[in-house]
């Protein structure tokens, strides 16, 4: 008798081991994809900020040019009626 009871227990244990195993299981999924849904979030929001500071340095070499052009202009300007004078 004292076998069978033994054995029961173990039995027993076994199955509420199992069960906290799946739940276990289940937690830890249930955390994993939270971290990864949280990864992709920041990811995306890095790929925005590359963007952001893409298209702004995009937009500053843009207005440099032209600024440039328009020093090229006034110097070229100045250079003709430098030459009349002379």
């Amino acid at each position: 008798m004292k076998k069978f009871a033994m054995i029961m227990g173990i039995a027993a244990l076994m199955s509420v081991a199992a069960c906290d195993s799946k739940k276990e299981d289940a937690i830890e999924n249930a955390a994993d994809n939270q971290a990864d849904m949280l990864d992709n979030q920041a990811s995306n929001l890095e790929d925005q900020a590359d963007n952001m500071v893409g298209a702004a340095a995009d937009r500053v070499d843009n207005a440099a040019d032209v600024i440039k052009n328009k020093a090229d202009a006034v110097r070229d300007a100045g250079d003709n009626a430098a030459d009349k004078v002379d």
